[in-house]
């Protein structure tokens, strides 16, 4: 008799809760029935908070006016801003009507605004007029002759987004009605662009139901009631704030507060003391920036209970600090992406603490996950590394008039593709270990950076690592390390690093080169951009071939 089959890497999340079936709409004015008179939102640095009720009123005179401005079901609405309460007004008040909201990433220059604008047929564009060193104003005027569908811009705290307002305050509510009854929750309600290292980016088209849900079931494992106060430092054009946070709030009766425009370490801890924030979140880099405000210890953080790091792996020794030194008790690591709404996997408030440091959670409820080799699609025993896939409501529609490029991350069976290397152990945790394409072949042996990137965390001058792979005659590719130090510390060098790991790391996962910065490339999300690593580190240790 042969043994017992292997347990396949697949796990589906069971649930008590049924999904929503509302429209993000319906779902938002039953929460402000519920908890009218309750905060909803707090600009902290603008001095501006507003109740649900109070909320909703602008909301719907935004979606009136709108409507007033010829917007109808399945437009496209772009926005462009950093973090503002008109962000906010603008995600429900397009639901509402069942525009579709174009997020337009804030770092944006004038030739990929030219391509969101015209790849999503964008008809009418609300802009901040400008933010820090962008001139929003001025590269749009750029661009707007070549973009023939764009008819309307309205810039943020000019006299035409007053008069917008002013419009739908004019409009008769009832007008709503009939254009709510007329909406399904499977609608497409949101494009994001992800980032893409190569060529354009793609617009994942996001449904009501997508968004909706999986905001109401990352605030379900996070165990939010109208009591929670979430501040979101992270931005909105992104599914973290907009979906983790915005969505996550108004389904559960939260209070959004937002702490800035964009991040700003020391605005942050305010924005929890003076608000008395129940739940932080953030990027590994945000933590890492926070804990090491020079006056960290001088704001009063006792009112934090919970809190969602996600956005890229989280560091051992980060989040033991975040625990202990911030009092995030029941801090949850979430793990997903744009494509998937984007939460899959989440770490639950009663896993152990060893558990939440080193892995990435279960998967979410009503969801499935499995982990496959990349090179047959077949499901792998537990405990052996894969490609990473997930199936169920999560999963986007699709790339926005991209058929194709759909097709090559969702397979016939609905699984999207994630190109994520990951294990699920045992008791189905799943561990990112990193992506497909960073792996590094060194000799024909396979490594993972997040292993050595884990590994430098416990050197004791050592901030913040990122290894990546460069050419090398001998091995195919060799390991090199970009790091960020202490400030004070001793210098650290190639020899000083390979000293540290000598009899700790295997021989072959010795970084070569070392690299001390003070900071690393990023997207505006706070992913580390390593194929732009790769190409300055090729070129400065003059690795150029051909």
């Amino acid at each position: 008799m042969p043994g017992a089959p292997a347990v396949p890497s697949y796990a589906s999340g069971t649930s008590d809760v049924p999904l929503l079936g509302d429209t993000i709409g319906d779902n938002f004015d039953r929460t402000v029935q519920a908890f009218g008179a309750r905060d909803a939102l707090v600009d902290q640095q603008a001095g501006r908070r507003w109740s649900y009720r109070e909320l909703a009123a602008e909301v719907d005179a935004l979606a009136l006016g709108l409507l007033d401005r010829g917007i109808t079901k399945g437009d496209r609405v772009g926005i462009w801003s950093p973090n503002c309460a008109e962000w906010t007004f603008t995600q429900y008040a397009t639901a509402k009507i069942g525009a579709i909201l174009v997020n337009i990433n804030p770092a944006y220059r004038s030739h990929e605004l030219e391509y969101v604008l015209n790849q999503a047929g964008i008809r009418l564009l609300i802009a901040a007029e400008s933010f820090k060193t962008s001139d929003y104003a001025g590269m749009i005027a750029g661009v707007r002759p070549r973009c023939e569908r764009l008819e309307q811009v309205v810039l943020l705290g000019g006299d035409d987004w007053n008069s917008l307002l002013e419009q739908g305050r004019r409009a008769d509510p009832a007008r709503l009605e009939p254009v709510r009854d007329s909406l399904s929750a499977d609608d497409p309600i949101n494009i994001q662009y992800t980032s893409g290292t190569t060529g354009f980016p793609k617009g994942a088209t996001l449904s009501h139901h997508n968004i909706l849900n999986n905001g109401f079931f990352v605030g379900e494992l996070c165990n939010y009631t109208e009591a929670d106060r979430v501040c979101i430092p992270v931005p909105f054009y992104h599914c973290f704030g907009m979906v983790m946070g915005n969505l996550a709030c108004t389904s559960h009766g939260a209070c959004m507060v937002i702490p800035a425009p964009s991040f700003d370490p020391k605005a942050t801890l305010r924005a929890v003391q003076e608000q008395r924030c129940t739940s932080l979140y953030g990027v590994p880099t945000m933590f890492i920036a926070e804990l090491a405000e020079p006056d960290f210890s001088s704001f009063d953080l006792t009112s934090l209970r919970t809190g969602i790091m996600a956005g890229s792996p989280c560091p051992v020794e980060v989040m033991k600090q975040v625990i202990e030194r911030m009092g995030m008790a029941e801090v949850s690591i979430c793990y997903g992406m744009t494509e998937t709404s984007p939460v899959s996997t989440q770490t639950r408030a009663d896993d152990s603490i060893e558990r939440r440091v080193s892995t990435v959670g279960r998967v979410g409820p009503h969801l499935e996950v499995k982990i496959v080799d990349p090179a047959t699609g077949l499901t792998v025993p537990r405990d052996t590394p894969g490609e990473f896939c997930t199936r169920g409501y999560s999963v986007m529609l699709g790339y926005w008039e991209q058929p194709d490029k759909t097709a090559e991350a969702i397979d016939q069976a609905r699984w999207m593709h994630t190109g994520d290397l990951a294990v699920m152990d045992g008791e189905g945790y799943v561990n990112i270990t990193g992506r497909i394409k960073d792996m590094v072949i060194r000799g024909g042996e396979n490594l993972y950076p997040r292993e050595i990137e884990e590994f430098l965390y416990t050197h004791p001058d050592i901030l913040d690592a990122q290894v990546i792979g460069v050419p090398d005659e001998r091995y195919g590719e060799e390991l090199m390390a970009w790091v960020r130090v202490r400030e004070g510390a001793e210098p650290v060098t190639a020899e000083s690093l390979r000293e540290f790991c000598t009899g700790k790391l295997a021989h072959y996962k010795i970084p070569r080169y070392v690299r001390v910065v003070d900071e690393f490339p990023m997207t505006v999300t706070g992913k580390v951009r390593k194929v732009e690593m790769r190409e300055k580190s090729i070129e400065l240790l003059g690795l150029r071939t051909g």
